[in-house]
């Protein structure tokens, strides 16, 4: 007998950076037992300072590119859907074989303004934070 595994969606708005490092940390975390996508409302090229800070944890996000959620809208069932920042839930519309909606609010990481270290030090405290919601996430749901 085949157990389906249960597939999670991570939404943001460009697809460039929080949505792409939810998608890596439960993908590794949690091995077969769930299948792990990521969307954006308005899709863009992933950022390269997302895949800098990914890497300092391990993370070769090498074949990751940013999709939109057109790709899965009605055609793929979800048992969750996670935004990652507010825009995207408000804007995500409602649709067929979306299971639990949840937002996790995450500051956009690629629209902060500073020198280059600020902005990395930016987006270590976004890969951060979405790290630890996800482990929490995971001992609440009993997965972890």
């Amino acid at each position: 007998m085949t157990v389906s595994k249960i597939r999670v969606l991570f939404l943001c708005v460009h697809n460039t950076a929080r949505s792409q490092m939810a998608e890596a940390f439960l993908r590794a975390f949690t091995g077969d037992e769930f299948e792990v996508y990521s969307a954006g409302l308005e899709p863009r090229e992933i950022d390269p300072l997302t895949v800098a800070v990914m890497r300092e944890r391990g993370f070769d996000l090498q074949g990751h590119y940013a999709k939109p959620l057109s790709e899965f809208l009605g055609k793929v069932h979800f048992g969750y859907l996670i935004t990652v920042c507010d825009r995207a839930e408000r804007e995500c519309p409602t649709f067929p074989g979306m299971g639990t909606r949840l937002n996790w609010s995450f500051e956009d990481p690629a629209a902060f303004q500073g020198t280059e270290e600020q902005r990395l030090a930016k987006f270590r405290e976004v890969r951060d934070g979405l790290e630890l919601s996800i482990r929490e996430w995971l001992v609440f749901r009993g997965s972890w």
